[in-house]
C-alpha cells in the first residue's frame, strides 16, 4: 500500500509524536546528547503545552522503557489514586448515581503525570548512567507556554465542540471562568489557524517544576492551590493525598505473536485487552487472506469482542483484585477462544463501549538502543475543567470513570487506581525492540494496535503504511445505544460487503477520521536503522537523525 508521507530513516535516534513541536522537542535532546528517557520528558512536557485539550500536569502517564545495558523492559505506572475522602457514600449523600464527568468531583485521583517524568529521569540517571539537565528537558515546554505557539485545526475542532456542549452555561458560574478565559477565549476571539495560543500561568508552574523537579506540585505551593481549588467545589482530593503519592515500577505481561515478543502492562491498565487479541490473532494464519478481505477485519473485530469481555471482568487495580493473567494470556486460553469465533457471523458484545478519551502516545529510541513508549492524557478533552487558580494546570477527570455500585469491579475506594484504557506497547524480535508502538483512542488503542502489527508483522507494510491504511473502530458513538463499526470510508467496498452480510452494524466515517486515534511507530532493523512515521490524522510527525 502507497502512503501519502515517507517513512522517516535514521541511523541514530528517532521519535514520533502527535504534534510537530513536541517531535522536534524530542529530537534536540537526542541529538544534543539526551537519552530515550531525556528525550521521552521533553516530549511528554511539550505535548503539555501544544495539546492542552488530550494531556497535561494535570493528568497520568504510563511508560515502557527498554535499558540497553540492562537489556532489561521495565514498565511505570504514573497514574493517581482516589482522594482520602473518596467513597460511593460520599457522592451518594450529594444526590449523585454517577461520578459526575466535569467539575470538582470528577477530578477526585491525584495527577500522575509529573511523577512518572521524576521517576524515570531518576532512572536514567542511575541505571543508565546518563546525565542530562532537567532544567533543559522543559525549555521548549515554558518557551511555548509563555510565548505562544500556533494553534491548529485539532485544538480549534475541540475547543468549538466543547462551547457547543450543552452544559457550558451551568459551569459558568463556577471554576468554568478560569478554564474558559485560558483555554476556549482566545480560541472563540481568533478562530484562525496559525494564531497564536499562550499559557501564561502554567509558563511560571513549569518554570517552578524546572526548579525544583516537582517537588512544589506533591509537597509545596502548587499542591496547595489545586486542593484548595477543588476544597471550593467540594472535591475529596487534600495535601496527604498528594504528598504520598509514587509512581510504581512494574512488570510488563507479554504474548507470542508469529516468534515476536508483544510486550503491554498489566492492569489498572488495559494492556491485557491489546495482548490477548494478538494471542487470538496468533492462531489463525492471516497471511491466508489479504489485509482488505473482510475476513481479515472480521477476525480482529471478534477477538477484540472476546478481548475485551475479559478485560471488564479482569481490570482494576490491582492491589484489589489480581487477575488470572497468566491463564487469560496462555497460548491454550487462545486457542479456546478462537474456536468461539465463526468466521461467516458476528458476535453482539452487550456491554457498551465508551467512546471518550483523549491521549497522547508517543514513541523514543536513541543511539544506545533505549526506547520508550510513553502515552499520557487527562481523559476526557479537557479533563475536568478545573484550573487551579495561577497554575495554568487542568486537572483530569479520570477517575469519573470509577463506578458508584459497591459490587463493580472498578468501584470507587480511597487510594484506589482507577481502569485506565492507556496503554503503551512494544514487539521484541531476538530479545530487543523491533517496533515502537502505540496509540490514542481510548477503547480504540487495542484495535488499533493489532492494526498496526498485523499489518506490518503478516503483510509486510512499510511503517507509514501501515499507519496510514483505513482503520476501524467497534464501538459506540456519543449518544447511541449500541455499539456499531465504524470504518473509514477508503475502506474496500468488497471488504465492507463481506462484513455487512456477516451481520456487522457498520457506520462509515470520513478519511483519516480522529475517531480512529493518532497512532506512531518506530521500528528497528537488525543494522540498528530506525524507521519511523507519524499519523496524518494528528499533527504529528515522525523524525530522526
Amino acid at each position: 500500500m502507497d502512503a501519502h508521507r515517507p517513512t522517516i530513516m535514521a541511523k541514530n535516534g528517532a521519535v514520533t509524536s502527535p504534534h510537530y513541536l513536541a517531535s522536534q522537542a524530542g529530537i534536540k535532546i537526542l541529538q544534543n546528547g539526551g537519552n530515550a528517557i531525556h528525550a521521552a520528558i521533553a516530549i511528554a512536557s511539550t505535548l503539555s503545552v501544544v495539546y492542552p485539550h488530550m494531556n497535561g500536569l494535570g493528568g497520568d502517564n504510563f511508560w515502557l522503557i527498554y535499558n540497553q545495558n540492562e537489556k532489561e523492559l521495565k514498565g511505570l505506572n504514573a497514574s493517581g489514586r482516589a482522594g482520602g475522602k473518596a467513597s460511593i457514600p460520599y457522592y451518594k449523600e450529594r444526590g449523585f448515581l454517577k461520578i459526575p464527568e466535569r467539575g470538582g468531583l470528577s477530578a477526585n485521583t491525584v495527577p500522575g503525570a509529573l511523577s512518572g517524568w521524576v521517576e524515570a529521569y531518576h532512572y536514567a540517571e542511575e541505571a543508565m548512567d546518563q546525565s542530562f539537565s532537567w532544567e533543559k528537558l522543559l525549555e521548549d515546554a515554558i518557551d511555548y507556554a509563555e510565548n505562544g505557539f500556533p494553534i491548529t485545526d485539532s485544538q480549534i475542532k475541540m475547543a468549538d465542540q466543547f462551547l457547543n456542549e450543552e452544559y457550558i452555561s451551568r459551569l459558568r458560574e463556577k471554576h468554568f471562568n478560569n478554564f474558559y478565559s485560558i483555554f476556549l477565549s482566545p480560541i472563540e476571539k481568533k478562530k484562525a489557524i496559525g494564531a497564536l495560543f499562550f499559557q501564561k500561568d502554567l509558563a511560571t508552574t513549569l518554570r517552578k517544576i524546572a526548579s525544583d523537579k516537582g517537588y512544589s506540585f506533591y509537597h509545596g505551593e502548587l499542591a496547595e492551590k489545586m486542593v484548595n481549588a477543588l476544597h471550593e467545589e467540594d472535591g475529596v482530593l487534600q495535601l496527604d493525598d498528594f504528598s504520598n503519592h509514587r509512581a510504581d515500577w512494574i512488570s510488563p505481561l507479554s504474548v507470542n505473536y508469529r516468534g515476536l515478543d508483544a510486550y503491554n502492562l498489566p492492569p489498572n491498565t488495559q494492556g491485557i485487552a491489546s495482548l490477548s487479541i494478538l494471542n487470538i490473532l496468533n492462531q489463525f494464519n492471516l497471511s491466508e487472506m489479504s489485509a482488505q478481505d473482510p475476513d481479515y477485519y472480521h477476525l480482529i473485530v471478534e477477538a477484540t469482542k472476546l478481548a475485551f469481555r475479559d478485560r471488564d471482568e479482569w481490570v482494576t487495580d490491582q492491589n484489589e483484585i489480581i487477575p488470572p493473567t497468566e491463564k487469560l494470556l496462555s497460548p491454550t486460553y487462545a486457542q479456546e477462544l478462537a474456536k468461539s469465533i465463526g468466521l461467516d457471523k458476528a458476535t453482539k458484545l452487550q456491554t457498551k463501549l465508551d467512546p471518550k478519551g483523549d491521549t497522547v502516545w508517543f514513541g523514543v529510541v536513541d543511539k544506545w538502543g533505549n526506547a520508550v513508549s510513553m502515552i499520557q492524557s487527562i481523559y476526557h478533552e479537557y479533563g475536568s475543567t478545573v484550573v487551579p487558580k495561577d497554575t495554568g494546570i487542568l486537572l483530569q477527570n479520570r477517575g469519573c470513570f470509577f463506578s458508584l455500585d459497591p459490587d463493580h469491579i472498578n468501584s470507587l475506594k480511597s487510594g484506589k487506581r482507577t481502569f485506565h484504557t492507556l496503554n503503551p506497547a512494544m514487539l521484541f524480535k531476538n530479545g530487543r525492540p523491533y517496533l515502537v508502538y502505540g496509540t490514542m483512542g481510548g477503547e480504540g488503542q487495542p484495535q488499533t494496535q493489532a492494526a498496526l502489527v498485523t499489518k506490518i508483522v503478516d503483510y509486510g507494510y512499510d511503517v507509514q503504511a501501515a499507519i496510514e491504511a483505513p482503520r476501524w473502530l467497534y464501538g459506540r458513538t456519543w449518544g447511541a445505544e449500541s455499539n456499531s463499526l465504524k470504518v473509514e470510508n477508503r475502506i474496500n467496498p468488497s471488504a465492507l460487503k463481506g462484513l455487512l452480510e456477516k451481520g456487522h452494524e457498520i457506520e462509515k466515517v470520513d478519511a483519516f477520521s480522529d475517531m480512529m486515534g493518532h497512532a506512531g511507530i518506530i521500528k528497528i532493523d537488525s543494522r540498528g536503522v530506525k524507521f519511523a512515521g507519524a499519523d496524518p490524522r494528528s499533527d504529528g510527525q515522525a523524525l530522526g537523525y
